[in-house]
């Protein structure tokens, strides 16, 4: 997989995590799945928090600060209730700024820095697991939309 098409990769991730949160209230991010699992304030800021990896592999700054990225890692405890919530709104913001600096990384990083490696994998394929792990989350928040009672957002 091109440079380019990875670029595109996470063009569509952003786009399929903005139209699935657009319009949605605090109230609405705090919705609990009815047979478990974590409702979309977690997720979302599980995304964020992941694309901290994200951004190490890109020489990018950090959007949030070692605690944050931690408190919403895989196997970290839910969100379920409003003191244990971060604000619906700057998750959204955070995600965007994010956004930013994976674009920025991603137009710097060469074909051979893709190849180099880290640990047993390549910076490509560390990428490449990471943008699938937040498509499938993003994934999620479309349905955590659906069980907050919105519409579809891409049908």
């Amino acid at each position: 997989m091109s440079l380019r098409q990875l670029q595109r990769l996470f063009e569509i991730d952003a786009y399929a995590f903005g139209v699935n949160v657009k319009g949605l209230s605090h109230e609405d991010s705090m919705v609990q799945p009815p047979a478990g699992g974590n409702c979309l304030n977690w997720v979302a800021a599980h995304i964020v928090a992941s694309r901290g990896a994200i951004l190490d592999l890109l020489g990018e700054a950090q959007v949030w600060d070692t605690d944050r990225n931690d408190r919403f890692k895989r196997g970290s405890r839910p969100v379920l209730d409003t003191k244990d919530s971060l604000p619906f709104d700057s998750i959204v913001a955070d995600f965007r700024r994010s956004q930013e600096r994976i674009q920025a990384g991603l137009a710097r990083l060469s074909d051979e820095e893709l190849l180099e490696k880290r640990g047993d994998d390549t910076v490509a394929d560390k990428l490449h697991f990471l943008q699938f792990h937040e498509a499938y989350h993003i994934g999620q928040a479309g349905l955590l939309r659906r069980m907050a009672g919105k519409e579809c957002a891409i049908p």
